[in-house]
């Protein structure tokens, strides 16, 4: 068992994970506060893909957030779903404080922006209730892993504090590539994801940040990097040496290129 103690990785994959049974991933996150969590959080930190800035922003929302359905033509199920969580503006503050005081000096926010489905897709699987407060943490894609890293060690207070940090991406992320077929996986997405892995197991954390030069088939597997960066920031924020040793905890695929893996 995990704690709050811990940060983790999600691979969302698909929007369709809200709705698709067949996908393992989906039963994985359904199970995860049993599985993973010794404790509730009292509030969530969600650093999701879909949301990209040119400077660290927060959404400090009061009331329920809105549930955004940023993606076209899905199922129409799919638009009906809505995930009023609580907004956390006084974690908004903390996380803007700590970034502020990290030295990421423009720290914004955001005080209508409701959840993507970056967050939203894992939370209501996770938490179905939608009883927790969530922040989001957007992702600076013109800004480098070694950044994201940095964020992430800026927030690891948190976890002290009842705070649950969860960086929502993908370990695999070319849509380009993907195909409607679940029974192989490309070779190249395959190599990508266990070099990930074995790098995160070993504790490699300076070579996940220099990921694009390290890591075979990177920009096949990562074409932009607003998917790959939220691992970026839940390593950093998981600490130094081995309190930030990585546990592989779960690993599937869907479409060919998708890798689930979660960590």
């Amino acid at each position: 068992m995990a704690g709050l103690k811990d940060t983790f990785f999600i691979s969302h994959g698909s929007p369709t994970l809200a709705i698709d049974d067949s996908l393992p991933a989906r039963h994985f996150l359904k199970d995860f506060r049993q599985t993973f969590l010794t404790e509730e959080p009292n509030s969530i930190l969600v650093v999701s893909a879909h949301w990209e800035t040119t400077e660290p922003t927060v959404n400090a929302v009061s009331g329920p957030s809105d549930t955004i359905h940023d993606f076209c033509n899905f199922p129409e199920p799919m638009y009906r779903i809505k995930y009023p969580a609580p907004g956390a503006p006084e974690l908004a503050i903390k996380v803007k404080k700590l970034l502020n005081e990290a030295g990421f000096k423009q720290v914004n926010e955001d005080k209508k922006r409701g959840l993507d489905h970056g967050a939203w897709v894992p939370l209501m699987l996770m938490y179905p209730e939608a009883d927790i407060p969530v922040c989001q943490l957007s992702v600076q894609t013109d800004m480098d892993a070694t950044h994201h890293h940095n964020m992430g060690k800026a927030l690891a207070p948190l976890k002290k504090e009842g705070v649950l940090i969860i960086g929502s991406g993908s370990a695999t992320h070319n849509l380009r590539i993907r195909q409607s077929i679940n029974d192989s996986v490309a070779s190249w997405a395959a190599e990508f994801n266990d070099w990930l892995k074995e790098s995160l197991l070993s504790g490699r954390h300076e070579d996940v940040n220099k990921y694009e030069e390290k890591a075979p088939f990177a920009k096949v597997a990562h074409p932009l990097p607003e998917h790959f960066y939220p691992l970026h920031v839940a390593m950093g924020a998981a600490g130094a040496g081995a309190d930030a040793k990585a546990e592989l905890i779960h690993d599937s695929w869907a479409s060919y290129t998708l890798s689930y893996a979660s960590f």
